[in-house]
């Protein structure tokens, strides 16, 4: 069996845990009144959907000290929350099982119905992309987790702003899983090199990776509409096998954009150097902001 097609069936085999609700059924579910469009998602965003079930079981989720981290911000009660860009509900889950009521946008049919077998009944599920998306109702808090950078700038702050209620929270999280060990790391870039020279997302304004303030802070800093921007991380780190971290991969844009036989090869390379657990950082990068008000 081919190794992509071997990673993804071993979803079959390897159970996921889900916290089982009553009602999960009766999960709410707006379609885009107006035909949903591109908008400023790329077709590079727009490659999930095919590997939507092994997103799930592959990606990390988030932890209860993120929700923490946006609550103690927020200095009041959150219980409204529209999220962009919800991919298979990892973030969703985080927020809606703490008593928020979050409406998860997503443009991905795919992504979208992978999120709706494992979010809980209070969520409102929309297909649509953050640009195509009606200003008609306002939330305490607008979120992404690791969907910022597929939106289109034009545009971007304004629309959030209007999405907030006067002094809402707008909040910004996530980060890459990077092999903690250098030597592997390395051995793992020249595996892939012949297909691929760099599996990262670039910083959409071009911010230096070492730089105090990272994106967006960067342009929440800059935007009118906002004030009292903070950046913070959450560490992590933890112990995987090769073929998890395999199929994480399988999962990244980078890696997605590549012809099907030059994914079966880099993944094959890939997993001839690698020992068979790895140690992986997966550090959260938080960003805040409030509204300004009216």
């Amino acid at each position: 069996m081919p190794l992509i097609a071997d990673v993804r069936s071993s979803l079959s085999r390897v159970p996921v845990a889900v916290l089982e609700k009553p009602g999960r059924a009766k999960i709410r579910s707006i379609e885009c009144v107006d035909p949903c469009q591109d908008g400023g998602m790329s077709g590079r965003s727009m490659s999930f959907g095919a590997v939507a079930t092994a997103y799930e079981r592959f990606r990390p989720g988030y932890p209860a000290e993120l929700f923490d981290t946006v609550m103690r911000y927020a200095r009041q009660p959150i219980r409204t929350a529209l999220e962009i860009g919800a991919g298979t509900g990892k973030a969703t889950r985080l927020f809606a099982e703490r008593g928020v009521t979050v409406t998860a946008t997503e443009p991905d049919p795919d992504m979208l119905a992978e999120l709706r077998k494992h979010v809980p009944a209070n969520v409102i599920t929309v297909q649509a992309a953050f640009e195509d998306l009606r200003l008609a109702q306002t939330y305490g808090l607008v979120y992404a987790a690791a969907a910022l950078h597929w939106t289109s700038l034009e545009g971007r702050w304004s629309r959030i702003a209007a999405l907030l209620e006067p002094g809402g929270v707008f909040a910004s999280f996530g980060g890459q899983v990077h092999l903690a060990d250098p030597a592997v790391a390395e051995a793992v870039r020249a595996a892939r090199a012949p297909f691929l020279a760099n599996d990262n997302v670039a910083s959409p304004d071009g911010t230096p990776a070492g730089h105090h303030m990272q994106w967006p802070g960067t342009e929440l800093q800059r935007s009118e509409w906002f004030t009292d921007v903070q950046q913070s991380v959450i560490e992590r780190r933890w112990t995987m096998i090769a073929r998890d971290y395999v199929g994480h991969l399988s999962t990244v844009s980078a890696y997605l954009q590549l012809p099907a036989s030059e994914q079966e090869q880099i993944y094959g390379r890939i997993m001839q150097v690698l020992p068979e657990r790895v140690e992986v950082t997966a550090d959260i990068t938080v960003h805040l902001a409030h509204r300004c008000c009216e």
